[in-house]
């Protein structure tokens, strides 16, 4: 029987249109509200903390604009006194009904803050107390486990790198290359199968990507986490290096993530024949010829320039996490402990 995850993951090309389609068209809007500003500060939990990881490196590299994640307790706990005058504080959330994060929002706002809300549902709180709201046009998500309305935060967090970059390098022309380069990967599906036995036969699991890919590894160790049931650490490459490699072995599945292009990729090439020298056997997901002949198994990633990479980059990995999933006799569709909107503080 077909899962609500698989049906939801293939969904993706249509909801990343529609959402494209929807929002683009409001990037003038977006401007005039940062036009006096500096800085972007992201606010966010959980996969859409991984969204805004994305965000935060696409804003500073494509844009010139200081970029950072806050912590909401900062707000809700802390009660900071911090001018954010300067700041555009953009606030995510599928269900926008997390109160940390409409509470988060309320704070930026008080202490001066322009507010941009990322969500899925146009009557939550979160988007009718923002300045601007950008409603992603994911539709209806039944899984526990974001796949649709993850994908649509990122192309929604790059409609606003667009609107706040340079006129003469828009982002728009990669971004209509999206929906067609994710159908793509969903069509063929090369590697999936390899990599849920690979994954299944290890006694432990890491992920690591870098730079703009980097969002992609720390969305998909969650993904193995709250989907399969057991601790995966998500790691910067650089993190990775500097010490918790002293762990990995022939016992130990990596996967590693990393866009077709980029001053990156090199590195993950490096990453990826060191891992393979230490006797891990290592997934590749995306990356360039170079970098899937270094790697155990590959699975094929998105056909996207790097800034944008990332929306499709993670697609192949859900379609692994999916089916790992139901090899382990796991419901990818409600995992366990979790429900659809999470209150950090019950």
């Amino acid at each position: 029987m077909t899962t609500r995850m698989a049906r939801e993951i293939a969904e993706q090309p249509d909801a990343l249109h529609r959402t494209l389609q929807t929002l683009l068209p409001r990037r003038d809007e977006l401007r005039r509200l940062a036009a006096d500003r500096r800085h972007v500060l992201f606010v966010a939990r959980g996969t859409s903390d991984n969204a805004a990881t994305y965000g935060r490196y696409l804003v500073e590299i494509h844009t010139g604009l200081g970029a950072g994640l806050a912590a909401p307790s900062l707000a809700t706990h802390y009660h900071v006194d911090r001018d954010l005058s300067d700041t555009v504080v953009v606030a995510v959330s599928q269900s926008g009904s997390t109160e940390e994060i409409v509470e988060t929002q309320a704070w930026a706002a008080h202490h001066g803050a322009h507010t941009v809300a990322i969500t899925n549902d146009a009557d939550s709180e979160l988007a009718q107390t923002a300045d601007l709201a950008l409603v992603t046009q994911a539709g209806r998500e039944l899984a526990v486990p974001a796949t649709k309305s993850h994908t649509a935060q990122l192309a929604a967090i790059a409609v606003i790198a667009d609107a706040l970059g340079p006129d003469h390098d828009r982002l728009e022309p990669e971004l209509d290359l999206v929906p067609a380069a994710v159908e793509a990967v969903l069509h063929e599906r090369r590697g999936v199968e390899e990599a849920v036995t690979a994954l299944d036969h290890a006694d432990a699991r890491l992920v690591s990507g870098r730079g703009l890919a980097f969002a992609t590894a720390l969305e998909l160790a969650l993904k193995l986490e709250e989907t399969c049931l057991e601790p995966v650490r998500g790691l910067s490459y650089a993190d990775l290096r500097h010490g918790p490699i002293a762990v990995v072995d022939r016992d130990v599945a990596t996967v590693l993530v990393a866009t077709r292009e980029g001053p990156m990729l090199a590195g993950m090439r490096e990453l990826a024949d060191d891992l393979a020298g230490l006797g891990s056997r290592t997934i590749a997901i995306g990356g360039d010829a170079a970098f899937q002949a270094a790697a155990s198994v590959t699975v094929a990633g998105p056909d996207l320039p790097e800034r944008v990479a990332p929306i499709g980059l993670v697609v192949p990995g859900q379609l692994v996490v999916e089916a790992l999933a139901r090899r382990l006799g796991l419901d990818p569709d409600a995992p366990r402990g979790l429900s659809k909107v999470t209150q950090t503080d019950p």
